[in-house]
């Protein structure tokens, strides 16, 4: 059974990205991946993601930098989280600007897809 949702994963660490393309994909979702912001930004996907996965830290624009660019943008794409660092100060500001879950890495499989049902069910705003 297909689902017509389509989730974008934004992380420059391949193997999480990886892992998170197949599992989705095994799940029947529809998945792009990118290693940079700056990539999805310049994408189709910025106009079709149902559900954005979001890496907190990454060179460049970082997760709350694009965060703040799509809100400026009016482009109320859900958004999950994922980080490796706890910093209190972070996800509190990512929550307020509009996140739907902010998953610390290692983060659980069902945490992960509680963030991503929660985020479909919001849908763009």
């Amino acid at each position: 059974m297909a689902n017509a949702s389509l989730i974008a994963v934004v992380d420059d660490d391949e193997s999480p990205r990886e892992s998170l393309e197949n599992l989705l994909t095994s799940l029947g979702y529809a998945v792009e991946v990118f290693s940079s912001a700056e990539g999805f930004l310049h994408s189709d996907a910025l106009a079709k993601a149902d559900c954005l996965i979001l890496d907190v830290h990454m060179p460049g624009i970082s997760g709350p930098d694009l965060q703040r660019e799509l809100n400026r943008r009016g482009l109320k794409i859900p958004i999950v989280f994922i980080t490796a660092h706890r910093d209190e100060r972070v996800i509190s500001r990512i929550m307020t600007d509009g996140a739907i879950a902010c998953l610390l890495k290692p983060y659980g499989v069902d945490s992960l897809l509680n963030g991503i049902r929660q985020a479909l069910a919001e849908g763009r705003r």
